[in-house]
């Protein structure tokens, strides 16, 4: 005990000796608190990853029947600097109800402009909303470039595999429009299904690559081929993985679609040898029915209503299925929010009482002991209190 206090006193000693020499040199280089360089500082980083930004609807492309990519330009300053793979949230008010949603980017970095590519859901909220209203010289608000589903060049040994289902190509889009405008310094290789060959997001623009490009590796899987269709057809399962990927040893994979195809390659790629951590993975919304979620109770229709009480405002009647994020806003309590698939925390809340059915694994534990949780992928089973 002696040894380890005086160990700790000599540490103290040299901490205290080091501030004191400190305090008593001539100040070098510039004080970074004085306001001017808080102030240039804070320009810089406002410049680079801006909180909002203003856009305009410059044109508006049919890519399929059911998708539409939305060109962009920004209005209250430059476009940022993105990373391929990144995405924008808008913030929209859809009848009487203020939302936001997350769009992947589809254009590379480094043009004038931001494309976003929706499909559009018949029985959706927010996408017949767009189809409806954005039109050349529409405006809207989004955040920032945000986002970690990206490719990590220093990091990433071997030719990554994309792996997109349906909308999830929009994020891979960027990724191979950015490597092809710098001459195919990184390989790619793309498994793409579609449920039918017709609604194939890209699909020139990917086989026109796929031709032209030795480094760009292409396969499509539909799932429900017409009679005209030649190439595979089928599920990502592990055995068409396999099948046109060859050996995934030490490679990085990219996943990015909807959530049964999602989970459905994820297993997948864990039966054929790839580590959790050599895995990405891009969700693209809530579930369809919840109440398929492994664990849900067996016994709880997504129907059943319960009571949210927000602390300090008021209370209102909830479906056990919807997003606890999707009731605040359609009760007039729109809660800050970015990404829409429980991994950038924007929507974190406190759940003073009750209990919560989570779909997200992403909730840092230091904010599970204190009953936070991410309200975009929260799903209320009982009556709950919480705090914004």
């Amino acid at each position: 005990m002696k040894t380890d206090l005086r160990s700790w006193f000599e540490d103290l000693s040299r901490y205290v000796g080091g501030v004191r020499v400190r305090a008593l040199a001539p100040p070098g280089g510039p004080d970074y608190g004085s306001d001017e360089h808080r102030d240039r500082a804070y320009r810089t980083v406002t410049a680079l990853h801006p909180r909002s930004m203003r856009l305009r609807v410059a044109e508006v492309r049919q890519e399929t029947p059911s998708t539409r990519t939305f060109r962009c330009e920004r209005t209250d300053g430059p476009l940022p600097p993105f990373r391929p793979g990144q995405y924008l949230s808008l913030a929209l008010t859809v009848g009487e109800v203020r939302t936001t949603r997350a769009y992947s980017i589809s254009s590379p970095p480094g043009v004038d402009h931001l494309d976003l590519t929706v499909r559009l859901a018949a029985d959706g909220f927010v996408s017949p909303f767009l189809f409806e209203r954005a039109e050349a010289g529409w405006e809207v608000t989004s955040t920032g470039p945000a986002g970690s589903f990206v490719h990590e060049p220093l990091t990433d040994r071997g030719t990554p595999l994309l792996i997109a289902g349906g909308s999830g190509i929009t994020p891979f889009m960027s990724m191979i429009r950015h490597q092809a405008r710098l001459g195919w310094p990184q390989p790619l290789d793309l498994l793409y299904g579609s449920r039918v060959a017709g609604d194939v997001i890209f699909g020139g623009e990917l086989r026109a690559l796929a031709a032209a490009h030795e480094a760009f590796r292409y396969r499509l899987v539909v799932s429900e081929p017409g009679p005209d269709h030649q190439g595979p057809t089928g599920l990502l399962d592990a055995a068409q993985i396999r099948a046109l990927a060859g050996d995934l040893q030490g490679r990085t994979a990219l996943i990015c679609g909807p959530i049964p195809m999602v989970e459905l390659a994820t297993a997948a790629l864990a039966e054929l040898g790839v580590p959790r951590h050599k895995l990405r993975r891009e969700l693209y919304g809530p579930p369809a029915d919840v109440t398929r979620t492994p664990g849900w109770p067996a016994d709880l229709p997504a129907s059943r209503r319960v009571r949210i009480e927000v602390v300090g405002q008021r209370s209102f009647s909830a479906a056990v299925g919807e997003p606890l994020l999707h009731s605040l806003e359609r009760n007039g309590l729109p809660h800050r929010s970015s990404c829409h698939t429980g991994e950038c925390a924007d929507c974190r809340v406190r759940v003073l009482s009750g209990k919560t059915f989570e779909i997200s694994s992403c909730v840092r534990q230091a904010d599970r002991a204190l009953g936070i949780v991410h309200a975009c992928a929260s799903y209320p089973l009982e009556d709950l209190v919480i705090e914004l």
